[in-house]
């Protein structure tokens, strides 16, 4: 049960219900009934009037918003700077304190601007953690932009391997290893069809593409078995100088760009982090590389100001929540109220953490799925199970500041891990 801190009599308290072009604040002045509301438009001359108002109460000010986009930074940040305490309340809070007070789901920007202040006034908001006071700006921007071209390139991928390669050159999708590989949109961009690879003879076609296709094993082999296969293609015969050709051409350019992009944040996140000891501590664990490293430390911050790994699994969403009610129970399940993000990228380290050859990790999901190694139920609990574990594991270390120390947890009678190995393994097994 969360536990409300009211805020003193002797503060002003604002509230500020945030749009783009203007906000409506409402605020109340301690020992006086009526509450000041007015419109602040979203421009350097208007903040300022509102930061010399409340100045001008010469007490301490609180003011309260509901995180909208990122429309509401600006305005926090000079707040913040103007030295009063900013809080955030949360939209679901929000939307069920209103439907409470007024008894109905109708809403506008005055009525949530009160309603707002009322939660301020109990204490039911949070610390505003502001991302360029915190000096996580930069990592956020360079996660969140990894995220967003990564999310392109498979948009890109998926339309040529759904509409280009089943009209033009179905057959060559085998010889693609990886959405990571530069060479395969490279060979596709210089040889889009079978007709432009079988109009060389064998010999004159392995030259052409020798160094198109960059660092291979047995590239004289790869090469040939796709000349082999370019003679048997059931792919519609467009000419190269076709508009479709160019259109398939440019949607390869498309893919190629955002690759170099990728790489080159990955490159630049590398380099920001190469100093920071959280980020070294962190590329420690198994199943959690550069990128998962930095989405870590971009969607969560400093670790160390979540006093116990319980509350750090409730940011993340990873807590048990039950539906109750009179004589009804339902199932206990994951709440799944925190950062998305975050836990996606905890499961996708889990997942990884778990096809290593020997970790904790490994050992913990094989113990979990041992009495039914079939059972997809069974199989997806413990991935859960072990995505709490990677989220633990991760706070442990950053609240701790010790590396972490991989332990292989053996064969257990019964599935209980002896005292002296749990002793050894406690950073990796918190």
């Amino acid at each position: 049960m969360t536990t409300l801190h009211p805020m003193p009599d002797d503060v002003v308290l604002v509230a500020i219900d945030i749009a783009k072009a203007r906000n409506e604040v409402l605020i109340e002045t301690p020992g006086q009934k009526r509450r000041r509301r007015m419109t602040v438009p979203n421009t350097r001359a208007e903040h300022d009037r509102l930061i010399v108002l409340l100045k001008g109460f010469g007490r301490p000010v609180a003011c309260a918003m509901e995180a909208t986009g990122n429309y509401h930074r600006p305005i926090a940040w000079r707040l913040r700077e103007a030295g009063f305490q900013v809080r955030l309340v949360s939209s679901v809070a929000l939307a069920r304190t209103r439907e409470a007070l007024h008894n109905g789901w109708d809403k506008n920007d005055p009525k949530d601007a009160q309603v707002i202040l009322h939660m301020l006034r109990i204490g039911a908001s949070q610390t505003y953690h502001d991302p360029l006071a915190a000096g996580i700006n930069d990592v956020q921007e360079l996660s969140k932009t990894h995220e967003a071209i990564a999310g392109a390139k498979t948009q890109v991928l998926h339309r040529i391997q759904t509409h280009y390669l089943p009209l033009y050159f179905p057959e060559v999708d085998r010889f693609r290893q990886n959405s990571r590989s530069d060479w395969f949109f490279a060979f596709l961009d210089r040889f889009p069809t079978p007709a432009s690879i079988t109009a060389l003879d064998k010999p004159a076609f392995i030259e052409a593409a020798w160094s198109v296709v960059g660092r291979k094993v047995s590239k004289e082999r790869l090469l040939g078995d796709i000349y082999e296969t370019a003679k048997t293609s059931i792919g519609l015969p467009i000419p190269l100088e076709a508009p479709a050709i160019r259109m398939f051409r440019l949607v390869i350019a498309e893919a190629r760009s955002l690759i170099r992009q990728r790489n080159e944040i990955e490159a630049m996140a590398d380099q920001l982090l190469a100093e920071s000891k959280d980020y070294k501590r962190l590329r420690q664990i198994p199943g959690i590389g550069p990128i998962i490293a930095l989405a870590i430390l971009a969607e969560a911050g400093d670790l160390r100001r979540f006093g116990h790994h319980r509350q750090f699994l409730k940011f993340c969403g990873l807590d048990l929540s039950t539906q109750q009610s009179g004589t009804y129970r339902g199932q206990t399940r994951l709440s799944k109220y925190g950062n998305a993000r975050l836990r996606r990228n905890l499961w996708l380290a889990g997942q990884v953490a778990i096809r290593q050859k020997e970790n904790s990790f490994r050992d913990k999901f094989e113990r979990y799925i041992a009495r039914d190694r079939h059972n997809a139920d069974l199989r997806r609990k413990a991935l859960t199970a072990i995505t709490a574990k990677m989220a633990r594991v991760v706070h442990a270390i950053i609240k701790s500041g010790d590396d972490y120390r991989p332990f292989v947890e053996g064969p257990v009678p019964g599935g209980r891990t002896p005292l002296s190995s749990a002793v050894r393994a406690q950073p990796a097994t918190l």
